[in-house]
């Protein structure tokens, strides 16, 4: 019975690779929670842009977008940011921007937001 019992070895995680696995996956945590907000915000400018393709003239989208923007709260990009455009008889809308996260140190996640209207 002794030589069955000495054979099976111990399996599993020791403290130190638990201990690794809950910092890396702390870390990865912190930066998921600070991304959300962005893509939450990159929803939000979406809604707008695709409410302000219902205008007709390019002041009149950027008014809409301006009183969407007001609505929902964001800063990213501004009535002036669009880039309006027609295609045949629709009106496009697009918008780009930047978002940096500060991570550590001098370490920085640069997020780049592309979208348009639908």
């Amino acid at each position: 019975m002794k030589s069955l019992v000495a054979s099976q070895k111990q399996r599993g995680i020791s403290f130190i690779g638990l201990l690794f696995v809950a910092i890396v996956l702390a870390c990865f945590g912190v930066v998921v929670a600070q991304v959300i907000p962005t893509l939450i915000e990159y929803q939000a400018i979406t809604k707008a842009a695709n409410k302000a393709k219902e205008g007709t003239t390019v002041p009149e989208v950027r008014a809409i977008f301006d009183r969407a923007q007001a609505i929902d709260d964001f800063t990213s990009v501004t009535g002036k940011d669009l880039e309006v455009r027609k295609d045949g008889d629709k009106v496009v809308v697009s918008f780009a921007y930047d978002r940096e996260i500060h991570l550590f140190g001098p370490a920085y996640l640069l997020l780049k937001y592309r979208g348009r209207s639908s």
